[in-house]
């Protein structure tokens, strides 16, 4: 356990007074009750830039953004073994400095992607996140990768906070950051004919090898955005949305999984109506809904476009549905009536138990990086990828960002389900059929 982060006030004066204590929300919960080492729950974030950073100036940078954004100063409170609650310690400091400048080494970049899907930040120590500065000696600029522990935060609440360090560093501030865009107030779509008790497909195991090594394993793709005609119903999210469901489905049929023409496919996708300004709230604040597509629709040779617009109807009114974060389930397990221990057995039992209810996989598309990430003379962010945890029953994740009109995508994938040619395979079915969907093909 990291020690208390002042002894002294400075100055000589008395001591502060004990940290700030939050209990932990519903999701920080859950995540804390069903976290493992074998499959990190981490969520891995790299922002390219062409230049390279001055080392002082980064630390000093990242600092002070802590500083603005003091809730990621956080780590677990230690606990007796009949507490209630899991609780925040929220720190005026780091415990830790969490910037690190590895050697500038070839294959520098695949060693950090690896740790940052190996090894979760400590959350006993603050802040629960590392910041890797990559360079290697044949590649120009560098690469600012973090990794977050998504006990404690998730991926937008990152970049809000590599934002305000890019602030910062450069000296110039952000431009108002406008809010995420919700639809207008309309008739109630239609939402997916799926039964909501039938049991989803699973995502078809692959060729992981003879002794798959526990963990994830990563892929990422810079591909067009793909274009949309003028006043379609549908966004690029759904576009996202319904080349991931074909692209499972195919696999599926192509592994000989049994039911690939019966059982619906489930998508989880985050829903983020957080605020990208400086007073943004930091933490875990997307909260997850299930975009349900029948077997039917996604049959060989479906109707692309009219699949874009139903999936536009599903999506547009799952947004629009008030939902507590997790459902309203998640609720009643963190009710501190009985010592946090024993609601951890009790949560992580009923995982397992719905582990064939859980969704087929995750699409999170955080959309268009709202930040310009100017690192002054290192300059501009060029790409930006981030990679959500791909922890089994799911085993199977893709996560999207946009940076100067093309998108980068984030293969990720349990080591005990796929391997690496299967990841390729995948890669190559969500590509083409990410073309289907532009205005050209459909």
């Amino acid at each position: 356990m990291a020690t208390t982060q002042h002894q002294r006030a400075p100055g000589g004066g008395q001591p502060p007074g004990p940290p700030v204590r939050v209990p932990f929300p519903v999701v920080d919960e859950v995540a804390r009750h069903c976290a493992q080492d074998a499959e990190p729950s981490t969520v891995h974030i790299e922002i390219h830039l062409p230049g390279r950073v001055d080392e002082e100036r980064l630390r000093s940078a990242f600092a002070a953004s802590l500083a603005r954004h003091p809730r990621a100063l956080m780590r677990e409170r230690p606990r007796g073994p009949l507490a209630r609650r899991y609780e925040w310690e929220l720190t005026e400091a780091p415990d830790t400095d969490p910037v690190s400048f590895p050697p500038c080494a070839p294959g520098a970049l695949e060693r950090a992607r690896a740790g940052a899907l190996d090894r979760a930040p400590a959350l006993t120590a603050s802040p629960p996140l590392r910041l890797d500065v990559v360079r290697e000696p044949d590649r120009e600029g560098c690469v600012l990768l973090f990794t977050v522990h998504h006990t404690a935060l998730d991926g937008p609440a990152c970049m809000r906070l590599a934002a305000t360090a890019a602030e910062i560093y450069s000296g110039s501030p952000i431009p108002p950051s406008p809010a995420p865009a919700r639809p207008a107030a309309a008739p109630l779509p239609r939402q997916s004919r799926t039964p909501p008790l039938a049991r989803p497909a699973q995502v078809a195991p692959g060729s992981p090898g003879p002794a798959p090594v526990p963990g994830n394993a990563l892929l990422v793709a810079e591909l067009p955005v793909p274009r949309r005609e003028s006043g379609a119903p549908y966004t690029v999210n759904d576009q996202l949305m319904v080349a991931t469901a074909l692209t499972v489905a195919d696999w599926n049929r192509a592994q000989g999984a049994p039911g690939a023409d019966r059982r619906p496919l489930r998508i989880t996708m985050p829903v983020d109506d957080r605020t990208r300004g400086p007073e943004m709230p930091i933490g875990n604040g997307t909260r997850l809904v299930e975009v349900g597509f029948t077997a039917a629709e996604l049959a060989p040779g479906t109707d692309v476009a009219a699949l874009l617009r139903t999936t536009a109807e599903r999506t547009r009114a799952l947004k629009a549905q008030p939902r507590p974060q997790l459902g309203h389930g998640a609720g009643l397990l963190t009710v501190p009536l009985v010592p946090v221990a024993a609601r951890a057995v009790l949560t992580r039992g009923l995982r397992v138990a719905a582990g064939p209810w859980t969704s087929t996989t995750l699409l999170s598309n955080i959309g268009r990086i709202p930040y310009p990430l100017d690192f002054g003379d290192a300059g501009r962010a060029t790409a930006v990828w981030f990679s959500a945890p791909a922890r089994m029953p799911r085993g199977l994740t893709f996560t999207t960002a946009s940076t100067g009109g093309r998108l980068h995508l984030a293969l990720r994938w349990s080591r005990t389900l796929l391997g690496e040619r299967d990841g390729a395979t995948l890669l190559d079915l969500f590509t083409r059929h990410l073309a289907a969907t532009s205005s050209e093909a459909t």
